[in-house]
Parts: C-alpha cells; structure tokens; sequence
C-alpha cells in the first residue's frame, strides 16, 4: 500500500488530495498545524493527522519519525502547505511567507528524504504555482500577469526552483513542481475566482500516483511542462 504524506492538509487542495488517495487505497497522513481541525479532517476521510507545522523543525521531525514508526517509509511527499501574504509588504511578512512557502520545503524534503530512499518508487510534489515563473508573469496574455502578490510569487518560484535542484541531487527520486490551477479556497476568497479544490486536487493526485519514470524536475500543470 503506498505510503502518501501531505502537508497543510486539513482544507482546500491538501484536503481533498488526501480524500481522493484514500479512495485510490493510499496510507494517507494528513499533516496540519491545528490538532483540532488536523483530527477532524483526518477523521472524515479516514486518513491519519499528524501535527505537523512546516514552520517547525522539532514539529517536522516529530512528524516523520511518527510514519517512520508506523510505516518504516515513504512513498509520496506533498509539499502542499502554503501562505499567500497578501497585503502591505514588510520585512515580518516576507519572512513569514519564505518560511512556510519555501523554507517549509526544505524542512520537510529533508526530513523525508531518508524515508523517501525506502520505496520502491519514491516521488514528491510540491505545489508551487505559475505566479512564481518569469514567463507567465511577464506575458501581458496570462492572468498572472495581473496579479500583484509580490512575496507568494517570489516564494512560489523559489518552492520551484527547489524541485529543480533536488531532482538533480537525488535523480532517485522523482520530483515535480504544481500549478494546480486557480482554486476557491480560504486563501483566494478576496480575490473570487477559482475553481473547487476537488478538480485542482486531481492534477496532484495524477502526479502522486504516475508510473515510475517521467520528468524530474520540472514546473507543470494539468496540461503538462510550464515555462518559468
């Protein structure tokens, strides 16, 4: 049974990418920070919480020595957990937003990479998004174009960047950057638009359940490789 960790999992994409792997037979633990709202969610779609804040690093470690015990490996890794930091731009926002958009990547890829190195055919997707690629938002014909989220953009290309350079350090393990698609959730609620998480959600099911083999190291969306 494949072994799938998801962070920021309670709501929005996290959520109904743990709902849909539980249906397709994953081992699902779904992390989040709140226990309450992490156990409930878990609960729902009978899935596994495990607390986990991407912020944290005792709370990372914490929470892949719990798979670890229980499952001695690691088959998926979503990398889902994400701020938008909307709003005046300062440096205690922008520290925030690095720290959950880009550092939490790293806290929790290196965390499970010991796992990860367990399975048969291990891979991680990162749920990035095209605003953090040059090309979309230069180009005057992309919605991204238009949007003024200065330190989401700029995390979400390091979070992209970052899939590049662990594809090339562990070529082993498969990994992928996510444009999951605009989506109505809690974060994008100002701006009104996007589509329910249960159909972005399926583009991060597709690329945690892909055969062995495949591109490592790109940026992509539902339609394939993304310029960035």
């Amino acid at each position: 049974m494949t072994v799938t960790l998801i962070t920021g999992a309670n709501k929005g994409i996290g959520f109904e990418t743990a709902r849909q792997l539980v249906e397709l037979g994953h081992t699902v633990y779904l992390g989040a920070r709140d226990p309450d709202l992490g156990q409930k969610a878990a609960a729902e779609i009978g899935a596994h919480f495990v607390r986990l804040d991407v912020t944290d690093d005792a709370s990372v470690r914490a929470a892949l020595a719990t798979v670890d015990a229980a499952e001695g490996r690691l088959d998926v890794l979503v990398n889902n957990a994400g701020i938008l930091g909307a709003g005046p731009i300062d440096g205690p926002t922008a520290l925030q937003v690095f720290d959950t958009n880009a550092v939490g990547v790293v806290r929790v890829t290196e965390a499970a990479l010991p796992l990860l190195r367990r399975a048969t055919d291990p891979r991680v997707v990162t749920v990035s998004s095209s605003l953090g690629s040059f090309w979309a938002v230069t180009n005057p014909d992309r919605p991204e174009y238009g949007l003024p989220l200065a330190l989401y953009a700029a995390s979400k290309s390091a979070a992209t960047m970052l899939t590049v350079q662990y594809a090339k350090a562990h070529p082993d393990i498969t990994f992928t950057a996510l444009e999951p698609g605009a989506t109505a959730t809690d974060m994008t609620a100002a701006f009104g638009i996007g589509r329910s998480p249960v159909d972005s959600a399926r583009t991060v099911v597709q690329l945690a359940t892909a055969g062995a083999g495949g591109p490592s190291g790109t940026l992509r969306d539902e339609h394939g490789v993304l310029n960035w």
